[in-house]
């Protein structure tokens, strides 16, 4: 047995109103290209820097009262993602965008909203 520690609860905010979270799935690319050269190895030369994106796929859960975000549109939300130790560093994703938005519906689930998102800014606090 380890002593593992997971992360705890996951908030989105938007336009100052938290939205129930399922699932959260980020990632980043660094934006590193490869660059080819002449040279008598045959092989690439190094690497340049590029512009970092962070991606976010979420998933939130429909409530029935119909209380939900324009999907959508939504621009400047935040994503904190809260771990379950007090000294661990809670890590939010500023400025998210939506890039696509797609439904999710099940025989013995929730019905689901699948938000693929872009953050400006990564902060662990």
């Amino acid at each position: 047995m380890t002593d593992a520690s997971y992360v705890g609860a996951v908030i989105m905010e938007v336009n100052g109103r938290e939205v129930e979270i399922v699932s959260i799935k980020p990632s980043v690319t660094t934006g590193r290209k490869p660059v080819k050269a002449m040279n008598r190895h045959g092989r690439v030369g190094g690497y340049a820097d590029g512009v970092k994106e962070y991606k976010l796929s979420v998933s939130a859960v429909v409530p029935l009262d119909g209380s939900v975000p324009d999907w959508e549109n939504i621009t400047k939300a935040k994503i904190t993602v809260f771990p379950l130790e007090k000294n661990e560093q809670r890590t939010s994703y500023l400025d998210c965008f939506t890039l696509e938005v797609g439904e999710k519906y099940g025989i013995e689930t929730e019905a689901k909203r699948d938000i693929k998102l872009l953050s400006l800014r990564k902060v662990v606090e």
